[in-house]
């Protein structure tokens, strides 16, 4: 893991190495394992951020499962603008179908606040909660999260499917924004 890494105009330090990572992944996938194997759910993940977790999640669950995408965005540069706008919506028919929600990241958890009303309506049998990272300290709506890699404080990541503006997923592990003293 390099010292930091800058990108755009902000500099970065190592926060979260990818094989930590990869063992919190597969923890997941058994605590899924036990509660979906016999189900055969449909993974909906969350495009931008989610598709690197998403794609070693749905490789770690070795029980039948289906795997979708829809994209919702919220940030602009490092923070929230607080208004989801939908730009990539739902083909399949969720009617009766057990739901797990992959999301890189939920911070103030506006994203599947404002999703989840717009879910229910398609009438799946559950919807759960997957997300790799947790800001427990930024939240500002009442959510159940099924299951949580990891909860970080209220500090910008970029990796690992993570970016600002634009750039920064194709790094494997996770980096927090570097503080300027």
């Amino acid at each position: 893991m390099s010292k930091t890494v800058k990108i755009h105009d902000l500099v970065f330090e190592p926060y979260i190495k990818n094989v930590t990572i990869q063992k919190r992944v597969k923890e997941i996938a058994d605590a899924l394992a036990k509660d979906f194997s016999d189900k055969k759910p449909i993974f909906l993940a969350i495009l931008n951020g989610s598709f690197v977790f998403a794609a070693d999640l749905a490789r770690a669950c070795n029980f039948d499962h289906e795997v979708s995408f829809i994209k919702l965005t919220s940030y602009e540069g490092t923070t929230s603008t607080g208004k989801v706008t939908t730009q990539i919506g739902l083909q399949e028919d969720l009617t009766d179908r057990d739901v797990i929600i992959v999301e890189d990241i939920i911070d103030t958890g506006t994203t599947i606040y404002t999703f989840l009303p717009t879910l229910k309506a398609y009438n799946p049998k559950s919807i759960s909660v997957v997300s790799l990272l947790s800001k427990p300290s930024a939240l500002k709506y009442p959510l159940t999260m099924n299951h949580i890699g990891f909860e970080i404080p209220n500090k910008f990541v970029v990796g690992y499917g993570l970016d600002y503006n634009g750039l920064g997923r194709n790094l494997k592990d996770i980096y927090q924004l570097k503080e300027v003293k």
